[in-house]
């Protein structure tokens, strides 16, 4: 009788709220196929793919994949500059951001409009768009600042050819073009802050060095967790339309550029090798995730309150 009153239940619930379940349709939709149907996708590590047997009747090869992916040099070298340069982007990023966040929130309403859409345009370019611009500068021939350098009386330097300056061009890119969204995160996060704080501080003495430290920077610790966390999952994840475009593929650049998204698509595209390339994205997915999972547990036995979950 209690299944009978319960399926009665929710029937009667589903009819009285169907107008919100088809409004949610679409999204629910969107959701499953592409975030739960590519998850059979996690047999293809452990198969031999082959298009005339497909998806389910590829043979199996064990780890034999992972075992390809891992005995050559150039995945390390592909996972060390992936991690290096996340651990900068993440620093960097969230200093910058919260630095410029903070002198928004001393301007005025309508200064803060026009300093919002000039840091929040660089996000809408692409970087196919950026590559083009940065080959405007650093061209061999025609690039502005070779040009300079030769009427300086200096040699052109071969940008596209030497690795040892990219790492300080990627991370200056990657906070160019990320910034503005950063710090609009913090912004709307600072003016969400209880100005009566302020206001008793300003009664108290407090200079404004003393606000920052003990009214801001507190306030920003929760959002800065969070992002932190957000990041840290996708710490063997590199943006592929930046490390592949600004380079512009230079395989002279591999030893600074190459980053594990680069390195999985020159396989499947060079190899054809489906099961290796997947093997590397599956390397890169649980690592991930067990990233997050560690430093949320961290965070939580640091402050409970500021974790994820």
């Amino acid at each position: 009788m209690n299944g009978v009153k319960r399926k009665k239940r929710f029937a009667g619930d589903f009819l009285k709220s169907w107008q919100l379940t088809a409004l949610a349709l679409p999204a629910v939709t969107f959701m499953i196929i592409f975030n739960y149907v590519p998850y059979f996708g996690f047999i293809l590590p452990f198969k031999n793919y082959r298009y005339d047997l497909g998806f389910f009747k590829s043979p199996w090869v064990g780890f034999k994949n992972f075992e390809y992916l891992f005995s050559g040099q150039d995945v390390l070298k592909a996972t060390r500059n992936t991690v290096l340069y996340n651990v900068i982007f993440i620093i960097m990023g969230l200093i910058f951001a919260i630095a410029f966040a903070i002198m928004l929130f001393q301007l005025g309403r309508r200064a803060v409009k026009t300093y919002q859409t000039i840091f929040f345009i660089p996000y809408f370019i692409s970087w196919v768009v950026a590559s083009f611009a940065l080959s405007g500068f650093l061209d061999v021939e025609y690039g502005i600042i070779n040009n300079i350098l030769g009427k300086l009386g200096m040699e052109p330097v071969l940008w596209y050819s030497d690795p040892k300056y990219w790492p300080v061009i990627l991370v200056v890119a990657k906070i160019w073009k990320d910034m503005g969204y950063n710090v609009i995160i913090f912004y709307t996060e600072l003016m969400s802050i209880d100005t009566t704080y302020y206001e008793a501080a300003d009664l108290d003495g407090a200079n404004g060095l003393q606000k920052l430290k003990y009214i801001t920077l507190p306030c920003l610790k929760r959002i800065v967790v969070l992002l932190l966390i957000m990041n840290i999952g996708k710490m063997f994840s590199g943006d592929f339309g930046m490390f592949y475009n600004l380079p512009l593929n230079s395989s002279l650049l591999y030893s600074t550029t190459d980053v594990l998204d680069t390195y999985v698509y020159r396989a499947l595209i060079n190899l054809g090798d489906i099961g290796m390339s997947s093997a590397a994205t599956m390397y890169q997915s649980v690592v991930g995730f067990v990233l997050v999972v560690i430093s949320n547990g961290i965070v939580k036995k640091l402050d409970d309150e500021n974790a994820v979950f």
